[in-house]
């Protein structure tokens, strides 16, 4: 297990730098102006010991010698500084242009992925990995990026600056050494199991409480609240074991490699001053030893810190990988058309589907439209409706059997032309934050604003929007919440009314409206499927009473099908289920 963990960790190590390979440039000139800085940083402790050497004793300073040394001492910090400050800005702009990358390949895979991949992930968990998964990997790599290179480098200068001083006490220095390298290691192999499970968590717990924010008005109606603060409670306790555990390890890493750093330092003091007494070592010599002896063991400290970090961004990093490793859906054919001057006949022939393989849905599915035919799909829920319309626009493939359009196969179809062949309004309204103007136009972003207007009159929108107080550029919040149900139905529908596409798919698309609205919105349609093939799924049968053909379906099948006086005339399950809707009430 812990070397499947381990080979883990190095691919996403890799794909890791891989993501920041475009940047070597700027990455290289980083290296150079981090090694600039370590330089004229570890050149301080030289100047500061010719300095302490120029004290010859009490009231005997020599000034004339100092002087210069001061002069270039100023001179080592102001140009470390410099060079620091254009090391951070290489290092920023390699993490930041990198982490855009990311997150551009991260939104374009989310559009990519097949409609399966969407529907089996909670919608939170997605938003999390674009969120804060990816912000951690951007902290970890801003700290590996300015901690490790001035760490490394300080490390290897400090050692070549000491063992120039005095080799011996150099030497004790080494030796110690491996005991920081040995608590670092140890913290790091606890702490990497701890971020992956806090990082999965915190996916989970931002999907629940996304999903418990869009449903407050049911949960309260359900008097549910204690139950959601129960789950929530649950998942925050995970959270924090997690959490503490995570943190508890990286807590360690501070103490406990002072600690060895302390032991190194003393080791080295006690070692310089009989060196001094021996005559070894001068006394500013000694000066700059310490300092760097202080400076060698301080960059152990940081980038077991910085491990720490990298861990956490390492976990965060392997859950957005995942996403991108998702199989895409499958690429149209090269040789695939487009659909263009679309008739409208739609042939559904022996048709099988199930979202999972050991519960059959759809099963020997035969459908036949002609074009501007007015097809309506009913029956009990769960039955199969939606999942033919799923089918028709492709978000599904079928196991068996062929659907086609003016005679050729979907799949033969690029899903951007199929997909525009069909106007389709759903239940579930969806409107984006922007204009009401905007979210209209949103299949036609060149829409005049006549054609606009058109279409809102059109779904008997018109009325209410211009009852808003700016009108067509009246802001909609984020899912249309300053909406009614029945006004978000009504600008989808003015959407599809725009794009006045060949065919058309209503998926319970006037649910949410009032009657006498409905009516009218009825009347629209009716108006715009003619001419049109239009497949209908409905509830209220009244709204689907003048269809060319009826489709009852149960079971994932069709067990009935004609007109509506046809399907009245044989008193089966149609007839059982409109007159269940439309029997007079018992006074």
């Amino acid at each position: 297990m812990k070397n499947k963990k381990k080979r883990f960790d190095t691919a996403t190590l890799r794909r890791v730098a891989a993501l920041v390979a475009p940047e070597r440039g700027i990455l290289a000139a980083g290296l150079v102006f981090a090694a600039v800085n370590v330089a004229l940083t570890l050149t301080a402790p030289i100047l500061i010991g010719l300095a302490v050497d120029r004290l010859l004793g009490p009231g005997a300073v020599d000034f004339a010698g100092m002087t210069p040394i001061l002069i270039a001492l100023a001179a080592v910090a102001a140009g470390g500084a410099l060079a620091g400050w254009l090391m951070t800005l290489c290092t920023n702009t390699v993490t930041y242009r990198a982490v855009r990358r990311l997150r551009g390949a991260l939104f374009d895979k989310i559009g990519a992925l097949p409609v399966s991949a969407i529907d089996r992930r909670a919608r939170g968990d997605l938003v999390s990995r674009m969120t804060n998964d990816v912000e951690q990997l951007a902290s970890g790599l801003l700290q590996g990026f300015s901690q490790l290179f001035t760490g490394i480098l300080t490390i290897l200068g400090t050692l070549i600056f000491m063992f120039r001083l005095h080799p011996l006490t150099a030497l004790v220095v080494v030796v110690l050494t491996p005991l920081s390298l040995f608590v670092a290691s140890f913290i790091a192999s606890h702490i990497h199991a701890m971020f992956t499970g806090q990082a999965e968590v915190q996916g989970r717990m931002t999907g629940y409480a996304r999903e418990q924010i869009e449903a407050q008005k049911v949960v309260r109606a359900f008097g549910s609240e204690p139950h959601s603060e129960e789950r929530y409670a649950g998942l925050n306790a995970e959270l924090y074991r997690y959490g503490v555990r995570a943190q508890f390890y990286s807590a360690l890493t501070n103490p406990c490699t002072r600690f060895v750093n302390s032991l190194v330092y003393a080791a080295v003091g006690l070692t310089g001053a009989l060196t001094v007494i021996g005559g070894g070592l001068s006394v500013g010599g000694l000066s700059s030893f310490l300092s760097y002896a202080n400076q060698y063991t301080k960059p152990f400290n940081e980038i077991s810190g910085v491990a720490a970090e990298f861990q956490a961004a390492l976990a965060g990093a392997a859950r957005v990988f995942a996403v991108l490793d998702e199989q895409e859906e499958i690429p149209d054919p090269e040789n695939a058309k487009r659909l263009t001057g679309c008739k409208g006949l739609v042939e559904l022939e022996g048709v099988d589907f199930s979202y999972t393989p050991d519960r059959p849905l759809i099963q020997d599915l035969n459908v036949w439209a002609k074009p501007g035919q007015h097809i309506a799909l009913v029956g009990p829920t769960g039955c199969g409706k939606t999942t033919v319309i799923n089918l028709l626009m492709r978000f599904y493939d079928p196991q068996r059997g062929s659907i086609r359009v003016d005679g050729v196969e979907t799949r033969d179809y690029t899903r951007r032309s199929l997909r525009g062949g069909f106007g389709m309004v759903l239940q579930d309204t969806w409107l984006f934050s922007g204009t009401i103007r905007e979210n209209i136009a949103y299949g036609k972003p060149d829409a005049s604003d006549e054609e606009v207007v058109a279409a809102a009159k059109a779904a008997h929108a018109h009325g209410f929007i211009k009852r808003l107080a700016q009108g067509y550029d009246t802001p909609i919040a984020e899912g249309g919440g300053n909406l009614s149900q029945g006004q978000r139905q009504l600008l989808c529908i003015a959407r599809v009314m725009l794009t006045s596409p060949p065919m058309l798919i209503l998926d319970e698309a006037t649910s949410s409206i009032d009657t006498r609205t409905e009516a009218k919105i009825q009347q629209a349609f009716d108006e715009m499927m003619t001419g049109r093939t239009s497949f209908v799924v409905a509830h209220r049968l009244s709204t689907i009473r003048s269809a060319d053909c009826i489709l009852m379906m149960r079971d994932g099948r069709i067990v009935e099908k004609g007109s509506h006086d046809e399907l009245m005339a044989k008193n089966g399950a149609y007839a059982a289920l409109y007159n269940s809707q439309f029997a007079p009430t018992e006074g």
